[in-house]
């Protein structure tokens, strides 16, 4: 149940996520592609600088999907209270 997957901490959409979406899929696909023809073509320490920016900019998405994900449930509380609230009425 999500009421209890929240209360012990197990509540973690981003796991839950699995794209289906084709245009998705396409970009991941020339994502892999790309970085073979780069681990073929460059020195392995150039290759392994390559991957390590590739996990910043992972890192850096996660912390601003994160921060979306908190921005968006403020945003619903703040909804709701108006609705509830009664205001404009």
């Amino acid at each position: 149940m999500i009421l209890e997957d929240l209360y012990y901490g197990s509540l973690r959409p981003n796991e839950r996520m699995k794209p289906n979406d084709p245009e998705s899929r396409r970009i991941n696909q020339r994502i892999i592609d790309s970085l073979e023809m780069l681990k073929e073509r460059l020195p392995k320490e150039d290759f392994d600088q390559v991957e390590e920016l590739l996990e910043l900019h992972s890192e850096s998405c996660s912390l601003h999907s994160a921060l979306s994900f908190i921005q968006g449930y403020k945003i619903g509380a703040l909804m709701m209270i108006e609705v509830f609230s009664g205001e404009r009425e």
